[in-house]
């Protein structure tokens, strides 16, 4: 479910996860790793604090060599969306829905403002992040045992 290369969109249901355990651990830095389908987020940077409007937080990556990124929360509201933004633009942002037996989540990634985006695609950013993103949805629902599709 892309809309073009650089605004990519990808939804999983977690049944009988309420949107308030998915969006507890999604404003767990430390978690970020563990749910990660890109297998380049290692740890969480400095000092873990739950994650609010503004907070600024640091990843420890790993993409052929180690290097950190600093990331700040540009979108919160609480159990329903967070958003933070790299240092270079580009935006992680999930979405909690509601549903009758759990909650559907959004994650998109959106490099859409980006000046440089030939860069994305010369690494290959294009065409390996909406599958990433499918295999962080099945690792964050993975988190509610015996909850899983």
């Amino acid at each position: 479910m892309s809309h073009s290369r650089y605004l990519q969109t990808r939804r999983r249901f977690v049944p009988a996860a309420a949107p308030h355990e998915v969006f507890e651990l999604l404003t767990n830095p430390e978690m970020h790793p563990v749910i990660d389908g890109s297998g380049t987020v290692r740890a969480s940077s400095g000092r873990s604090q739950r994650l609010t409007l503004g907070s600024e937080f640091g990843m420890q990556m790993r993409m052929g060599i180690p290097y950190r990124i600093s990331n700040t929360v540009v979108e919160f509201e609480q159990d329903r969306t967070i958003a933070w933004r790299h240092f270079s633009g580009h935006r992680w942002r999930y979405e909690l829905e509601p549903q009758d037996s759990g909650t559907l989540v959004s994650e998109t990634w959106d490099a859409s403002r980006l000046r440089h985006q030939w860069m994305l695609r010369l690494l290959g950013f294009t065409r390996r992040t909406g599958p990433n993103m499918e295999r962080t949805l099945e690792r964050l629902a993975a988190q509610f045992p015996g909850r899983a599709e």
